[in-house]
């Protein structure tokens, strides 16, 4: 099998390698099937004419938002958009095997023509995720109910997606958790790949990074405990049987 390629904007060691870890353990592959490359850093320059080495292409999150104010940006973050639009260019017009985790959201709702902003964030945490008709029939979310519970927290959104993509999932609080471009182009607004040890390690890791107070961190922590978190994963196994090749 080909591997896949997980994209990452973690400078933060330790949460940058639990989402790998986390992707490799959920898409149920080997650690070494998964390769990474960090954006901003690494040289992304050959991904958007090999596409065809990898199965498909992951996005990870992380403390980038995409629709700050670009004075606002550091330089790592500003070269990381650089280096990616040409990589989004070429999985949409190849219609490439892509899922986009939280910063896929701004990252490809805003290179589709999207609206992205702050208007609708989600604190840290276990939210309420709802498919919409399509997204139950979409073969990504076969075998996850139509309402689950999934673990997400984020300062940016999809506040308006463009008219030809297909919105796949919906919250309370965020008008756009997940939608497709295409066949075969995905990006979620919660994390697919995170567990509650995952969640209580970004938990530590980000305690100071503005997405909730610091004194907060053991009630976040607390909070997580108390849902059962298991069908965004399948979301990541079904990627991984559908385009493994």
């Amino acid at each position: 099998m080909r591997p896949f390629l997980l994209l990452s904007i973690r400078a933060e060691q330790a949460a940058a390698d639990d989402e790998h870890a986390a992707f490799a353990r959920f898409l149920e592959v080997e650690p070494h099937e998964v390769e990474r490359r960090h954006l901003g850093v690494d040289d992304v320059g050959d991904v958007a004419g090999r596409l065809d080495d990898w199965s498909g292409v992951l996005l990870g999150g992380g403390s980038f938002t995409w629709s700050d104010a670009p004075e606002t940006k550091s330089a790592v973050q500003h070269r990381a958009e650089r280096d990616l639009t040409p990589v989004l260019d070429a999985v949409v017009e190849a219609d490439h095997p892509f899922l986009g985790a939280c910063y896929g959201i701004g990252t490809l709702g805003s290179h589709q023509g999207g609206l992205v902003d702050r208007s609708h964030p989600e604190p840290v945490g276990p939210l309420t995720v709802t498919l919409t008709d399509v997204g139950l029939a979409d073969p990504l979310m076969a075998g996850v109910p139509r309402r689950f519970t999934a673990y997400g927290g984020h300062k940016e959104a999809l506040t308006r997606p463009p008219a030809h993509v297909v919105v796949l999932a919906t919250s309370p609080a965020c008008p756009v958790q997940a939608f497709r471009v295409g066949r075969h182009v995905y990006a979620t607004q919660f994390h697919p790949e995170l567990d509650l040890a995952g969640l209580h390690t970004r938990i530590d890791t980000y305690a100071t990074f503005g997405y909730f107070d610091p004194s907060e961190a053991a009630t976040l922590r607390a909070a997580g405990a108390e849902v059962d978190v298991t069908h965004p994963m399948t979301m990541l196994r079904n990627f991984a049987r559908r385009y493994g090749r």
